[in-house]
């Protein structure tokens, strides 16, 4: 049942290391948004490479009348990372995000199913109970891919470290932009 805690680990983590940069260095905090955002796609990153790497236990996860599943497994794994990279470029945030939200809502009945029939990966052979688990965890990822939604002329802040020990004596340090 360690799936979904991971999963909140990777969703959060963006926030939290943000609260933590801007109260280090004194800078101005990350937009909620952008971190969703990011947090998003690194759970996308690593859900994607799920399918791949436990292609056949998500296929057990499957109603039986599903065409194609191992087809519709990498299909949806190449899907969540395309989420992930749309999540990550500001000019396509807003429709990634809005997208990601659709597309959690709609595997959400495959989520139950499987719970519902004791099959597949991540705690769902555990039956109904693990319904409890995950029905949060869906509910907190649809109302975080809303949250990237928002804000969209928000940007995203990169940090450039500059040359240490350069021995022209140019300035060293770190240098904070926000990109659109």
């Amino acid at each position: 049942m360690t799936t979904p805690i991971i999963l909140t680990v990777l969703l959060l983590t963006p926030l939290a290391l943000g609260r933590v940069w801007s109260a280090v260095t004194g800078n101005q905090r990350p937009s909620l948004a952008a971190s969703a955002a990011i947090g998003l796609a690194v759970v996308f990153a690593f859900t994607g490479m799920g399918h791949f790497v436990k292609t056949e236990g998500m296929v057990d996860m499957l109603p039986p009348w599903i065409p194609m599943r191992h087809l519709a497994v990498l299909a949806s794994g190449i899907f969540e990372w395309a989420l992930a990279v749309a999540l990550l470029v500001p000019r396509s945030r807003r429709m990634a995000a809005l997208t990601a939200a659709a597309f959690l809502i709609a595997v959400l009945p495959i989520n139950i199913w499987a719970a519902v029939n004791s099959t597949g990966l991540g705690g769902r052979q555990w039956g109904p109970a693990y319904l409890w688990i995950r029905v949060p965890l869906q509910g907190l990822l649809i109302m975080w891919a809303i949250l990237a939604s928002k804000n969209v002329g928000g940007s995203f802040t990169i940090v450039e470290l500059d040359h240490m020990g350069d021995p022209r004596g140019q300035k060293h340090g770190c240098h904070v932009q926000d990109v659109e």
